[in-house]
């Protein structure tokens, strides 16, 4: 396949995607997230910025040590700590990119770099053949390229493609622009930059006029080869372009889109399933290609046309992008093997034999409660099971909640903080409103809560219910999360889990909060 006729999908989930508030993700969610993209055979995974903290760079380096078969690759300014950092959180990768980028806006130039345009264009070749002395490929990005002067995006893109870029990423980075612009800006670099067959153009747009979709296609459209995404459009401010979307409009419309990608779809939906789970972020029902209601149809008009003919109404189908795929039929008879198989197969391995045997237990005790086990089931399970597996300070030992028409709801439970137990009861608009006030009781934390949210994991009444809490504290936002058929129970979980993570003191500092 040439050049041309192929269009390489670079998932940003893990580095754009956890810049969205709270949305941060420990180095083992970011390996089954790694394996997850793996499996659905995305071309190039970014899987952090190395110099932004030592949590990065240590999760760049699993993610390169579990995946093998994409490109690894980290974010670096142009400048040499972040390159080096980059290559040395790199080594270990099978295959390795290295992604710097600098501004070339004048807004951006004059306000925050403070360098003339001169100096900017030799800051960035000296980036580019610094970064190639540690790999060959090297992904050069112009930040905020939506508002740079068309005739500086060439001449600064031409010295990078000289300086050993293989990749030219053009990045709507706020948002800004709209698709016709946007396509036009790609076919003028490509026709007026001499030397543009060199390097594959990527595009890199955000969602903050919900345009990042339609602006990546119209940059398809003029022949950008790279387009650069994320999992249920996760990301800064409104997000990021959708690989979802992405994807499936591509081949949906191979009458416009002369192009293929490598990409399973059969994992699509199991990893947006996956990425919410680990993040926080549930997805709308409305959500295209994996929202709950991507392929439902109410309309009797509607229901009787796919009825007769599924193509009266729907343009993919359900089972091709993996709804349906994934139920796993296991129940409490089940056995440790088939158990540990299933889940190493969904890119979970549990670092000693006693974490599996607690994730086991936890498993049976489900299955008692769960006539259907799903793969959604076990990867909550299996998120509980990890982050239960730290020394936390808090962790709930026993609720008791009561609510009755008439009267005020109570909750009564026993907390452990740092391993003393202590009881507390309290009232509430509702049982979970008591069931958080009882918690914030005995942590005292002071947090001020800012989301508080309820997803069910599954079909079914007997679904387990996600939550996610968001918390904030002197300026550190943590989602917390917590999975149970009681939802009560599972809002208890969300709201320890939380609270553990402001307890620990772990922040994501990014070196640039915008990126590119």
């Amino acid at each position: 396949m040439s050049q041309q006729d192929r269009l390489v999908i670079f998932d940003t989930t893990m580095r754009d995607g956890e810049q969205s508030p709270g949305a941060s993700m420990t180095k083992d969610e970011k390996v089954r997230i790694g394996k997850a993209l793996e499996r659905m055979r995305v071309d190039v995974i970014e899987a952090g910025f190395a110099a932004a903290s030592p949590g990065d760079f240590a999760s760049i380096q699993a993610v390169a040590d579990a995946v093998r078969e994409s490109t690894i690759c980290s974010l670096a300014r142009a400048v040499d700590r972040d390159i080096e950092h980059a290559a040395e959180a790199l080594k270990r990768a099978e295959r390795a990119r290295i992604h710097t980028f600098i501004a070339t806006s004048p807004i951006h130039m004059k306000y925050k770099l403070r360098m003339e345009p001169d100096a900017v264009v030799e800051q960035a070749v000296y980036a580019i053949k610094k970064a190639r002395n540690y790999v060959d490929d090297v992904e050069f990005s112009c930040e905020d390229a939506g508002r740079s002067d068309i005739d500086f995006l060439c001449r600064i893109i031409e010295a990078a493609i000289n300086a050993g870029a293989k990749t030219i990423n053009i990045p709507d980075t706020v948002g800004y622009a709209i698709p016709d612009e946007f396509g036009r800006t790609i076919r003028t670099l490509l026709d007026r930059i001499p030397n543009a067959d060199k390097a594959i153009f990527s595009v890199h747009c955000h969602n903050d006029l919900g345009l990042a979709v339609a602006n990546s296609l119209a940059a398809v459209t003029n022949g950008a080869r790279q387009v650069e995404c994320t999992i249920n459009g996760l990301g800064e401010r409104a997000g990021n372009a959708a690989l979802e979307e992405l994807v499936m409009a591509t081949r949906t419309r191979t009458d416009l889109f002369n192009i293929s990608t490598g990409i399973d779809a059969t994992q699509i939906v199991p990893t947006s399933r996956l990425v919410s789970s680990i993040t926080g972020f549930p997805v709308q029902p409305n959500k295209a290609i994996v929202g709950a209601n991507a392929f439902a149809h109410e309309s009797g008009i509607h229901q009787d046309g796919v009825l007769k003919h599924r193509e009266t109404y729907e343009i993919m189908k359900a089972e091709d992008v993996g709804w349906g795929a994934n139920k796993m039929v296991m129940g409490k008879h089940s056995g440790r093997a088939a158990f540990r198989s299933r889940l190493t197969e969904l890119g979970v391995t549990f670092a000693t034999d006693a974490a599996l045997n607690d994730a086991f237990a936890r498993f049976k005790e489900l299955a008692d409660k769960k006539h259907e086990i799903f793969d959604e089931d076990l990867q909550a399970l299996a998120s509980e099971a990890i982050t239960d597996s730290v020394e936390d300070v808090y962790r709930l030992v026993s609720l008791e909640s009561h609510s009755a028409t008439g009267e005020v709801p109570a909750a009564e439970l026993v907390v452990a903080k740092s391993g003393v137990e202590h009881r507390s009861k309290s009232e509430g608009g509702g049982p979970v409103d008591a069931a958080l006030k009882a918690i914030e009781a005995v942590a005292c934390s002071g947090a001020n809560l800012l989301l508080y949210s309820v997803n069910a994991i599954t079909q079914g009444t007997d679904a387990q219910g996600e939550v996610t809490v968001r918390l904030e504290k002197g300026g550190r936002i943590v989602n917390g999360s917590g999975a149970d058929t009681d939802i009560i129970v599972a809002s208890a979980k969300a709201y320890i889990h939380a609270l553990n993570l402001l307890e620990s003191g772990s922040s994501r500092q990014h070196p640039q909060n915008d990126g590119v």
